[in-house]
């Protein structure tokens, strides 16, 4: 199985100056963990992630006062569609994170997460109650 049969294809996209709240309520609203943070005066794109937001929260910072591009991850790994889930499996494990940006022809064709891999391995079975 491919990335590609993975894949969410929708694909949040913010501005750096929207602050965690914001990035929340439109994440959560998409029910997708990740929104990719595009600068138009920086070079590339970043990602946001529920666990970015949590981590602010944790520390006791205000989502309200607390803008994206403090908590962007701008070093991201990207993805192509055709790699083996397997090939994202090992990606995401060796550098430690849950989401990955499939790109195609060099644009975002989506967003890849651990939860993603896990459904195509591990398809929901019928619960008998």
């Amino acid at each position: 199985m491919y990335v590609r049969d993975a894949m969410s294809t929708v694909v949040l996209t913010i501005g750096p100056a929207h602050t965690l709240r914001q990035a929340a309520s439109l994440m959560s609203a998409r029910r997708v963990g990740a929104a990719l943070v595009l600068d138009p005066d920086a070079e590339g794109m970043g990602i946001l992630t529920e666990r970015d937001v949590l981590n602010s929260v944790g520390l006791g910072q205000d989502p309200d006062a607390e803008h994206a591009h403090a908590h962007t991850t701008n070093n991201v790994v990207f993805a192509a569609p055709t790699w083996t889930l397997e090939q994202a499996a090992r990606t995401m494990a060796h550098g430690g994170f849950r989401h990955l940006v499939v790109l195609e022809g060099g644009e975002p064709a989506g967003i890849v997460s651990v939860r993603d891999i896990i459904r195509c391995w591990a398809p929901t079975r019928e619960m008998a109650f």
